[in-house]
């Protein structure tokens, strides 16, 4: 594996982190996707999907504000690194004493990983970083993709 596909990856990663903003976990995994079925519902119902989804954004990040209330909140790259990874599905996962499961990132190890396995990992990465952050700020992948690699002519 080459130095340039690590490179590649990271630049992508860094793009996220980039235009990421962190809300603080304000609202649960559960919560998002009950206010995901609603809209889906809503928008079968009366149309209109543009507007239902823009305004369900936008309820959803004044609750996010409301909880966070003036808390500080910092980035760390290496934890949205391992949660990027775990997202894309490249985890282990664990069982704990008490009972509950814990996936950890898995270590990415360029020198021992073929070339179809980083692609996948690739592609997998972006698609995560797309649906959760990058679509704002972005007309699509690919723009997002093109981004990427300035990020990374400008480091070379």
């Amino acid at each position: 594996m080459t130095a340039g596909l690590n490179k590649k990856l990271f630049s992508l990663l860094q793009l996220g982190f980039e235009y990421w903003t962190p809300s603080g976990g304000s609202i649960t995994a559960a919560e998002k996707s009950y206010l995901s079925g609603y809209v889906r519902y809503l928008i079968a119902l009366a149309g209109y999907a543009e507007f239902i989804e823009e305004t369900a954004e936008i309820y959803a990040q004044r609750l996010a504000s409301r909880r966070v209330n003036g808390t500080a909140l910092t980035k760390s790259f290496e934890s949205y690194r391992k949660w990027a990874t775990v997202e894309a599905g490249f985890y282990d996962e664990f069982i704990l004493p008490d009972n509950t499961r814990r996936r950890e990132a898995r270590s990415i190890s360029f020198a021992k990983m073929g070339e179809d396995e980083f692609n996948e990992l690739y592609k997998a990465v972006l698609n995560v970083l797309w649906n959760h952050i990058l679509y704002r700020s972005f007309k699509d992948a690919v723009k997002a993709e093109n981004a990427a690699a300035q990020l990374l002519e400008y480091a070379a």
